[in-house]
């Protein structure tokens, strides 16, 4: 009884797949369909002409040795005309079904990029690249698989109709014959497609374990390669792909055993079937040629059954897929701040904070975090690693929702601002400088339209516009990827010149020029502090950059441990001793 439950979950799940894919492409699946069931239709037409010709224009050839051109003309016409209507349902199958396929594909794989794009950042920090890559990749592949067979399929389940009325009429005892065949055909399908699942889903599990570790790998280049980690990295590779391996014989196990029972079944029944209609024929019950249409029907009939029992083998193995794929598309996203309408008109902006709370699953992070920074203003985050100042670099840039407390521009929460406003508005340059394979140009503006006096304006308050200037090709050189080209300072003056490019009101350096000369550092900062209209907020690790803030804003456990110049924040014995550290060292403890 439980595997009987099994089986209808996994066809009922198997079949909802499909219907997910007909409301996305409902033309391509009815087009696809139609032109499966007409090749059906001229697949059994066929076998009747073949029965035709050997009755009306071979046998009496044979029998009287005179053809008769009419006959003959005749069978051929209808050959050719059989054989044009059979090609082009083929064809409308064909070409329709890989375009419902394809087209369903693309919807899917659009719909969990827009989710990866909308869910925080606590999301991208719990699954490893190679993962997302694999849902976005293998497991899309292997969830549209299931489509390709599906209209075969339906002119399968036409085409045995079809065949079982012609059947019938040739001889009932012929029609027995099918109606035992077939049925067992269709049985040691679902048996294959039932004890298939499992290692499908094993093999799935194990190619996006795969993939995490190459992408790890690929990732970390440099730290396997300058610590000799390379035949340690080649042995977990080695030691995942074996369980793809190992699942895949499984797999590979349970075809050998089943497939060439499916394929030889059909031809075991065509044996049976010149037996009996050898029989029949001596008796006088039926002709030669009805006996030819009846081989040739049940030739025909195994190509399809086997195509459906693709279908149905495939279907397991796209519902796993496509369960991996739901697993994230059915997470909740967070409220996203594009819902609001507030537009700000003033030509600099304040920034409140205001009992705000962050939760990383049941860690807490940030707890009754309480400032405000006026318009036009410098301000330091200073605190030890891990206090939770990138965490609100995060929360300003709209990469995750805090857990209480809300954060005002102007007055104005951020959530009611419109999107085209917190864009304008607000930048953030992170710690990691990330930048694309492409040109320095396109690194900065990202898909947007700027001028380029507006780049190079950025470039120059970035303190890196002489250096692109030098450069082969200026503003257009292209980048090698991650900027592996470059030096870590280089990289960091040029993601900031990516946060500067537009003249936001708001930007948060997140600790954005550490790879920085100091000098240089200072001279970026006396750039910005010249930009009235700029409120600027630095996360600080120098004792230098946060002298040159105005205020400075300590945090510590997680609180506000006060909000003051850097001299009166002196008096507090945990700053002391946390700035006498970056004095020493010019890095955070």
């Amino acid at each position: 009884m439980q595997r009987k439950k099994q089986k209808q979950t996994h066809l009922r799940r198997g079949f909802s797949l499909v219907w997910r894919s007909i409301r996305l492409r409902p033309g391509s699946h009815t087009v696809a369909i139609t032109g499966a069931c007409l090749f059906s239709l001229a697949a059994v037409a066929l076998t009747r002409v073949l029965g035709y010709a050997t009755d009306d224009v071979i046998i009496p050839a044979l029998d009287n040795d005179a053809l008769s051109h009419k006959a003959l003309w005749t069978s051929l016409l209808f050959i050719i005309g059989v054989g044009l209507i059979r090609g082009l349902g083929a064809f409308l199958r064909r070409y329709f079904l890989a375009g419902a396929r394809y087209g369903t594909e693309l919807i899917w794989r659009r719909q969990l990029f827009n989710k990866y794009l909308d869910l925080p950042m606590t999301f991208h920090r719990s699954r490893s690249a190679g993962e997302l890559l694999a849902h976005a990749d293998n497991d899309m592949i292997i969830a549209s698989l299931a489509l390709m067979p599906f209209a075969f399929t339906v002119g399968t389940f036409f085409l045995a109709i079809i065949a079982l009325i012609n059947l019938l009429l040739i001889h009932p005892l012929i029609a027995l014959m099918a109606l035992i065949l077939f049925p067992l055909l269709a049985w040691m399908n679902q048996i294959y497609s039932r004890k298939i699942v499992s290692p499908a889903a094993a093999v799935q599990e194990a190619v996006g374990n795969t993939s995490a570790l190459v992408h790890e790998s690929f990732d970390g280049i440099m730290v396997v390669k300058s610590l000799g980690r390379s035949d340690q990295e080649i042995q977990r590779i080695r030691k995942s792909a074996n369980q793809i391996r190992k699942h895949r014989v499984d797999v590979g196990k349970l075809r050998a055993i089943f497939e060439p029972a499916i394929f030889a079944l059909p031809s075991i029944g065509v044996i049976f079937l010149l037996m009996i209609g050898t029989w029949l024929v001596d008796k006088g019950s039926l002709s030669i040629g009805e006996l030819v249409s009846a081989i040739a029907l049940f030739g025909i009939l195994a190509f399809p059954m086997r195509i459906a029992g693709i279908f149905f083998e495939e279907l397991p193995r796209s519902v796993v897929a496509l369960d991996r794929i739901d697993s994230i598309l059915e997470l909740q996203s967070p409220q996203t701040h594009s819902q609001g309408k507030e537009e700000l008109k003033t030509p600099s902006v304040s920034l409140s904070i205001e009992d705000l709370q962050v939760h990383h699953g049941d860690h807490l992070v940030l707890e009754n975090i309480d400032f405000e920074i006026t318009a036009g203003e410098i301000v330091a985050l200073v605190g030890p690693t891990g206090v939770g100042k990138s965490t609100i670099a995060d929360l300003i840039g709209g990469l995750q929702e805090p857990t209480k407390g809300r954060i005002l521009i102007d007055g104005t929460p951020i959530e009611s601002l419109s999107a085209k406003a917190r864009k304008q508005c607000i930048a953030v340059a992170f710690q990691e400088s990330f930048l694309f394979a492409d040109t320095i140009r396109e690194n900065i503006a990202l898909g947007r339209r700027f001028l380029d006096s507006e780049i190079e304006e950025a470039l120059k308050i970035a303190q890196v516009f002489d250096f692109v200037q030098k450069l082969p090709n200026g503003i257009e050189e292209t980048l090698g990827e991650r900027g592996v080209t470059l030096s870590g300072g280089q990289r960091q003056r040029i993601t900031l010149a990516r946060a500067l490019v537009g003249s936001p009101k708001i930007l948060f350096l997140d600790d954005s020029t550490s790879s920085v000369d100091p000098l240089i550092e200072k001279k970026i900062l006396e750039n910005l502090r010249q930009k009235t209209n700029v409120t600027l907020m630095i996360v600080a690790h120098r004792l230098s950059t946060i002298k040159l803030a105005d205020r400075v804003v300590f945090l510590n456990e997680g609180k506000v441990a006060g909000v003051d110049t850097h001299t009166e924040l002196m008096k507090l014995p945990a700053y002391t001793a946390l700035v006498k550290a970056y004095d020493n060292t010019g890095t955070a403890i």
